[in-house]
This record gives C-alpha cells, structure tokens and sequence, in this order.
C-alpha cells in the first residue's frame, strides 16, 4: 500500500548544523527520543554504503556522458568525444579517467524529472520525493522529505556512536539559504546525517576540530555530567532512556569516525591520485569516513550551482569542474577495487538535472553565447558498485539529448534502486509528526543497473 505525503507549511530550516549537533544539543537527550525500531521488511543486500558525489547546479549530460556529435551546431557543443575501454560507448574528451573506468560504469541517459529549479530539484534527487509546498524555489523546511541517510537512520537506528550519514565539505546553502533534500524534514533534527564544514585540502584541516565537541565542552565535563545524569536517573524507570543516554555518550565520544579526518595519515602517493584540490580530497575524505563504517556519505562537488553553467559553460567545464572530479571519481573506484570494497559500495555520480540541448541565449535565459539551460526533462546519472553491470548504457536520449527515445527513469526510482540495494523494501513506510504513515519511496529500482537487461 502506498502513501503520499502533503504538509503544506512548516519550519523554516534556520540552525545552521555542525556535525550532527541537533541530535545531542546541549546533552538533554531531547534530540535522542525513542530510539525503536521502525517495522521496516528487510531484503537481501547488495551494498553496505553509498557515496554520492553531488555536482551541484547541474552538470550538461551533453558535454559529459552523452554526446551527440552528429547534433546540428549549436546542440552538439565545442567538446570531441573519446572512445573508453568498452567498445562502442564513448564520453567526453575532458574524463580521460573515468573513460578508463567505463567497464565499471552503468550510465542512465534517461534520467528525467519536471523541476527545473535548483532547490526543488535538488530536494527531487536527494530524497526521491517532491518538494511538499513547493511551487518555485523553496527553502529547506521540516516539512520536506529526509534524505536518503535519513530515512535510513530511522528505518535503522543505531548506537554504536558513528552517524548513518555525512555530507561534505560544504553547506548546500547561499546566504541565509538553506537548500532542502540535505536534512531529515518531517522525520525531525535527531535524524540529520552530519554536516560537515571545511575544505580537506586546506593545509589548516584538522579532524578533531571539525569533529569536536562544543566549544568549553571537554570530555571531563561531559563525564561529569553523565555521573550526575546517573544519580538523577537511579531510581527512575528503566528502558528506553538508557538506550538513548548511551547512544549519545557513545556519539560524543567515539573516535572512529574522528580518525577518519586525520587525512595526514594517508599515504601521500594516494592524496595525489585523488588530485590535491578540493574535489578530489573531499572524495578521498568520503572514502575514509565508508572506511570507519558511514553507511551513507555525500560528497558536494562545490557549493550550490557550481556546476550552473549558464555561461562559459564549455570554460568553466574543461578548466575547472571536470578534470578534479574526473580524477578524483577515478581514484575512488580503484581505491575501492583494491580495498576490496567495491563490491559492497554503491557509487552515484549525479546533479540535480542536466542543461539544455540548444547553447545560449535563445534558450530564454540570461545566458551567455556558450551558456546552456537548465534541463530535467532528460539527464545523465552513472552508478558504479554493488553488484553494478558495468560497461553499458540504460536509456536512450533523442538525438539532440533533449527527452528520452526510451523509457525514462525518476528520481524516486533512482531512490527505490538505493534502498532495494541497501537491502531495504522501498515498499517500506516511514510515520511524519502526526504519525500519518508516509511511502518511503514511490518509485520503482531500475533493475537494469545490476541485471543488464535492456529497456
């Protein structure tokens, strides 16, 4: 049976969150609540994680994954495309690594969706779900859908002290806005997968400041008061609230995830496969932090609309967006490969749509002459691991890469393929504020990606 979700008003998203400080604030454990288990049908897994490399603003699938060389001028763009190590599948002249990787690579070209503003968009591929009371750009609310690690964290709950999500290196904010699809929504602060803030290639970047407690708040402190809580608490009912009292000690306290930061320990040689630039080490970070056990983790490659190429698109694409992401993807599927964690790590690459066919001004906007639009009606979104059928393509665009010659796939099935692979029924409910159950997903996972088996 599904439900649907339709809250029309609600909070204004205004805290800014430092790695995961809604969920222990001020140590009340007030954030903690219940900590039950959610009646969620479990399936075989493919995955134990998920990364997902965010190119935020939305990268041109034309100038990227899907070419169209033999497009009139001004679709076909200024890029030549480079045969990869699968015969017959070529990408763009500008991922000379991932065109290596491609016996890896499931690449969906019929990606589509109908939002074709950033923050309803960005919610739309981050959560699966459109955004409740959006009619244009709406600001994060806790009426919103969870992101993917959310609704993970509440289907399951843990309390072994490591967060079920985190997102880097940045806020998907502008000013004082905050973007939806990056926190838990209706599902509430204790669910929020961690945001951290700082640039892992900055000489400054320390693990154990990003990852700290509040400022004056030492581990004697907190010990105190945990002594204190003991002697409130001893003649108090127990159950529940032990549960919730441990997991937020334990949350404090734990040192797993905080080593991850410590990206001085990595081997040199390896920091300069991922390219030492942001993007790559923001990448290499997310490795690190599968390693330490992060079921699921985001990778923003910049912050919002960095890859919103309205103008100097083909520029802003060859001299600084694709090369560090191109590296950095790459040297994350080898260091997984030889880690041996390839096989349980589900790897998206994606944005929250695709640009226009047709290059500047005439698309209506205020682009420039080698600008491209905004375009959800058919995008390019390329998976890898867990049991993913390399080397081929799902979908098939139009011949200017305009809208699907084949079937198309959706957001919410994209999500329905994360949760089937995490070993989760996308036929699952999650319970809002009212208690209302609400569809974890109403999409379908597109089978293509582990059966290959063309649609």
């Amino acid at each position: 049976m599904k439900f649907t979700h339709r809250h029309e008003t609600g909070i204004v998203r205004r805290e800014f969150l430092q790695v995961g400080f809604s969920a222990f604030a001020g140590l009340s454990l007030g954030g903690l609540n219940t900590m039950r288990a959610r009646a969620a049908a479990s399936r075989p897994a493919r995955a134990k994680s998920v990364i997902i490399v965010f190119c935020t603003g939305g990268p041109s699938h034309l100038d990227t994954f899907d070419m169209k060389p033999n497009a009139p001028e001004g679709i076909r763009g200024e890029f030549k495309p480079i045969a990869t190590n699968v015969p017959g599948i070529t990408v763009s002249e500008h991922l000379p690594y991932l065109s290596k990787q491609m016996d890896k690579l499931a690449v969906i070209r019929t990606m589509s969706h109908n939002q074709t503003n950033h923050l309803n968009a960005t919610h739309r591929l981050l959560t699966g779900q459109g955004q409740p009371g959006a009619f244009f750009d709406k600001i994060a609310s806790r009426d919103d859908y969870p992101c993917y690690a959310s609704a993970i964290d509440y289907l399951r709950p843990r309390s072994d002290g490591i967060p079920t999500g985190v997102m880097l290196p940045t806020y998907l904010m502008e000013g004082p806005l905050t973007w939806p699809g990056q926190h838990a929504g209706f599902l509430g602060p204790k669910h929020d997968p961690w945001q951290i803030k700082g640039d892992p290639n900055s000489a400054d970047f320390r693990g154990d400041d990003t990852l700290s407690m509040p400022v004056g708040f030492s581990v004697e402190r907190l010990d105190g008061r945990r002594h204190l809580l003991d002697e409130v608490s001893a003649n108090a009912p127990r159950g529940a609230i032990d549960a919730q009292r441990e997991m937020a000690f334990s949350l404090l306290q734990s040192g797993r995830v905080a080593k991850a930061f410590d990206l001085k320990s990595e081997d040199p040689k390896v920091r300069d496969r991922y390219g030492r630039h942001t993007f790559g080490q923001s990448i290499l970070l997310g490795r690190r932090l599968l390693q330490a056990g992060v079921p699921i983790v985001q990778v923003n490659m910049g912050r919002v609309q960095r890859w919103d190429t309205h103008s100097a698109n083909f520029r802003s694409l060859k001299n600084d967006l694709l090369p560090p992401t191109d590296k950095g993807v790459s040297a994350l599927l080898d260091d997984l490969q030889s880690l041996g964690m390839l096989d349980e790590t589900l790897v998206i690459f994606t944005g929250e749509f695709g640009r226009t066919p047709r290059i500047g001004k005439t698309t209506g906007n205020v682009n420039g002459p080698d600008g491209r639009d905004h375009w959800a009606a058919c995008f390019t979104t390329v998976l890898a691991g867990a049991g993913t059928r390399g080397g081929q393509t799902i979908g098939t665009s139009d011949k200017n890469g305009a809208y699907p010659a084949s079937k198309a796939f959706t957001p919410a099935d994209l999500s329905a393929t994360i949760f089937d692979a995490l070993g989760i029924d996308p036929e699952s409910e999650m319970r809002d504020r009212l208690n209302r159950p609400i569809a974890l997903t109403t999409g379908q996972p597109i089978r293509a990606v582990f059966d290959g088996q063309a649609v």
